[in-house]
């Protein structure tokens, strides 16, 4: 075997999930299994390179995990001919600046969502890499879900017939960080800093269905912000300025109509955080993050409405469990796995940059079709 050290410029690693997902359960995970194996006698060795501008949070999560690399100066990284690869999961305000550097400087780039904070910016990120020469993904970690990768199963087998409708639930509730301490930043909830829960959410929408239903057609949202008030990191109170809620209805490719509600405004009263219902003609399922419950035609129950007499019928245990057949890795660290081989071994890899604008796009869209009360047409996007 012969070992080949991949060095990663990582920049946002002391965020929530730049370093929970992408550093600790992906990088450090592939070190503690040995290197990613490509199978032709070579292992890759990821060494991470921690970015950021707080140098003291930086030393402290090198000294936890025993890694010797850390910078604050971001052009001097990717002045460095030995760092292959930048990676983004930098506040949405800062990436596409950074995103711009790192492809001029000849990087392989691999980037959290949304890349851009509009969809013209989208675009040229993705027209810059690719005249460039480089490899580039976006993150699209919904789609490695153990509870969509068993949904994917059912569609690809035929369960459902021709697919109906897809009704997604999203959220939770967020504390205002008054009386307990906010479980998201608090950039989140400004728009001036890039914040909104349609910016963080529709791109996860986009590619999800767009992967497993169909492309979006049309989209018609509804925004809100429920909370308008809360209370920052250092307790003080800010006002709210972006939506913390969104209701949207998606016309897909073929017919089949989506609704999705996302919400840091909402208590939780289902299995999962996420959870889809996916209705067709020969049957039904809800998937969640892990878990898969199906209902065929053939099983399905013939309620009927009375509203004068309780329930006789427990709905749920009408619904079977779709097993797992197999394991599962962390979503995050799988498609680590796959922009890796991507770029070590040119192994095929579609979640790029033109797929991280449709996401833009439709954000864009969405939070258009909002502040104009109407539906609109999403059209098709090419460099």
């Amino acid at each position: 075997m012969t070992r080949k050290t991949v060095r990663i410029a990582m920049n946002g690693v002391t965020g929530r999930m730049g370093y929970r997902q992408h550093l600790v359960r992906s990088i450090l995970a592939l070190r503690e299994q040995g290197g990613l194996d490509l199978g032709d006698g070579t292992v890759l060795w990821p060494e991470p390179i921690l970015v950021g501008r707080r140098e003291h949070a930086l030393k402290a999560l090198a000294e936890r995990h025993g890694l010797e690399h850390i910078a604050t100066d971001l052009d001097a990284v990717l002045a460095d001919d030995s760092v292959d690869i930048y990676f983004d999961a930098q506040v949405t305000s800062a990436r596409e600046e950074a995103l711009k550097k790192a492809i001029a400087a000849g990087k392989h780039v691999y980037t959290e969502k949304p890349t851009a904070t509009g969809l013209d910016g989208a675009l040229e990120l993705a027209r810059l890499a690719n005249a460039a020469g480089i490899k580039h993904g976006v993150v699209q970690d919904k789609l490695f879900l153990p509870g969509l990768l068993k949904l994917k199963r059912l569609i690809d087998g035929g369960f459902f017939g021709r697919i109906l409708s897809v009704r997604g639930e999203f959220g939770y509730w967020v504390f205002e960080g008054d009386w307990q301490e906010a479980q998201r930043p608090s950039w989140n909830y400004r728009s001036e800093d890039g914040g909104g829960i349609v910016v963080d959410m529709f791109p996860h929408w986009e590619y999800v269905l767009h992967e497993l239903f169909g492309r979006v057609r049309s989209v018609q949202a509804l925004t809100a912000t429920h909370v308008p008030q809360r209370w920052d990191e250092n307790g003080k109170p800010y006002d709210a300025t972006a939506d913390d809620a969104a209701y949207g209805v998606f016309e897909l490719d073929g017919g089949a109509i989506a609704q999705i509600n996302s919400s840091w405004a909402v208590r939780v009263n289902r299995d999962e955080l996420v959870e889809f219902q996916v209705d067709g003609t020969e049957g039904s399922a809800v998937a969640g993050l892990r878990n898969c419950r199906v209902q065929h035609r053939s099983a399905t129950p013939k309620p009927v409405w009375n509203p004068d007499i309780p329930a006789t019928e427990v709905f749920r245990d009408q619904w079977q469990e779709v097993p797992d057949n197999g394991e599962f890795d962390n979503g995050f660290k799988a498609q680590w796995e796959l922009f890796l081989r991507h770029v070590y071994a040119d192994a095929p890899y579609h979640w790029d940059l033109l797929a991280g604008a449709r996401g833009v796009q439709l954000a864009e869209l969405g939070l258009r079709s909002s502040a104009e009360g109407r539906r609109l047409d999403v059209p098709e996007i090419a460099l």
